[in-house]
This record gives C-alpha cells, sequence and structure tokens, in this order.
C-alpha cells in the first residue's frame, strides 16, 4: 500500500520563494497548497487538514509569530518558520509561541525539504504512541470505531445508531456520492423496510447537530437526483 501524499501549507508573499519551495517539496512528491496572506493561510487551515505549516514571519496582513498564535488555538500542526532575521530572539519567540523548526533566508529549498519530512515524521511517531489503533482521524472528523462516537471540530456529536453508520460511512469516504438507497443498504439492518424519505430525515438531523458545532461549516452536500456527500477536506 502506498503512503499517503504528505500535504503541507506555506504561506509567503514572495513569489520567487514560494516557486523554489513547490518545486524541492513536489520532487519529494508532497502536495502543496500556497497563500499569499496570513488571512488566506488561516482560511485554508480552517477548511482542510495539513501534515505540515510554514509560515513567513514577514507577512504583508500580520506577522508569522501573530498567525502562529491563531493556529495553535486551533492545532497543533507541525510548523516552521522562514525568517529573513538571523537574531536569537526572534527564534525564541518563535518557539516559545508553538513553532516546531526555524530557516533563516536565504535557504537550500532541499534543507527544507528535509525538515519538513522530519517534522512530519516526528509527528506520525508522536501519534502512534498517543492514539490508539481504534480511533481515526478525517480533517475535522475523529472516530472512535470501539465506543462508536464521532467527534465534530473537537465536540463528540450525540447520534442515534443509523445517524452515526451515516456518519462514518461518509467520513470514510469523502467525496463519493451516495445514493439514497446506496445508503439504505449500507446503513439499515433491512433496507427493504426503509424509505427513501428516512435517510433524508437522518441527513436533516446529521446536518443541525453538525451545524450547532460550527455554524459556518456545512460538511454534507446534496446532489439533486442522485444522492448525499461528505465535502472532501
Amino acid at each position: 500500500m502506498e503512503s499517503p501524499v504528505l500535504k503541507v501549507l506555506l504561506v509567503e508573499d514572495e513569489i520567487s520563494i514560494a516557486d523554489n519551495v513547490r518545486v524541492a517539496l513536489q520532487q519529494e512528491g508532497y502536495s502543496l497548497d500556497h497563500a499569499k496572506t496570513g488571512a488566506e493561510g488561516l482560511q485554508l487551515i480552517n477548511s482542510q487538514t495539513y501534515d505540515v505549516l510554514i509560515f513567513d514571519v514577514g507577512l504583508p496582513d500580520q506577522t508569522g509569530f501573530e498567525l502562529c498564535k491563531k493556529v495553535r488555538a486551533k492545532v497543533q500542526t507541525p510548523l516552521l518558520f522562514l525568517t529573513a532575521r538571523g537574531e536569537e530572539i526572534d527564534k525564541i519567540v518563535g518557539f516559545e509561541l508553538g513553532a516546531d523548526d526555524y530557516l533563516t533566508k536565504p535557504f537550500s529549498p532541499r534543507e527544507l525539504a528535509m525538515r519538513v519530512r522530519a517534522l512530519a515524521k516526528r509527528a506520525q511517531a508522536n501519534l502512534k504512541t498517543t492514539e490508539p489503533s481504534h480511533v481515526s482521524q478525517r480533517g475535522l472528523f475523529k472516530i472512535d470505531h470501539e465506543k462508536m462516537k464521532i467527534q465534530f471540530d473537537g465536540v463528540t456529536l450525540e447520534l442515534s445508531r443509523y445517524e452515526y453508520r451515516l456518519m462514518e460511512l461518509m467520513i470514510r469516504r469523502p467525496g463519493v456520492v451516495f445514493s439514497r438507497q446506496q445508503l439504505m443498504e449500507a446503513v439499515w439492518e433491512d433496507p427493504g423496510m426503509s424509505l427513501e424519505r428516512t435517510v433524508d430525515a437522518h441527513i436533516k438531523s446529521l446536518r443541525a447537530k453538525l451545524k450547532a458545532v460550527k455554524p459556518t461549516h456545512s460538511p454534507i452536500e446534496t446532489h439533486r437526483g442522485t444522492g448525499y456527500s461528505l465535502k472532501e477536506s
């Protein structure tokens, strides 16, 4: 089985540096998203899951340190700072805010790729020692398969048996469009005894429970005439 592609977010306003980083990381087989401002970066972090974050300290709308504070209130993703400064005090500030590594410009893109790989490996090792095998994480969702519990953005959802099964199925296969018939056959013990509007009612209930946790986020999509899917994020 192939290893999952490492997903990296770079927040850097200098296009030439971003292009060099992209080439170096893509040569390693990594996927890179690029944001030019802290606001753009924060929006991506709120909607997607990354393996490693790279922040330039000197961003046009806020400092990388300020962005780090906001991010650390939400996630603990490995984070590396890029900066034109070399003073020790800046490094101390960065590490105190929660940075995992620091690279001063000008830097070798190859060295950056090596540090990204090291951060990702360290995070995976920590995850293996702290996360039980029966717990899986997909974006904002965490599933405890033994306890049949699902967390959304850190909040445990109060789900019925069928709501859990519907949600667990869609989380495992984000982006896949399931017809109502497919959902009935996969979730209900006797799908012949269920009606398509039963699926609709359960989806409506799930949406309400997800919205209560995160009002601005609507992860379940309706495909008219087809069925439902969970957004890939």
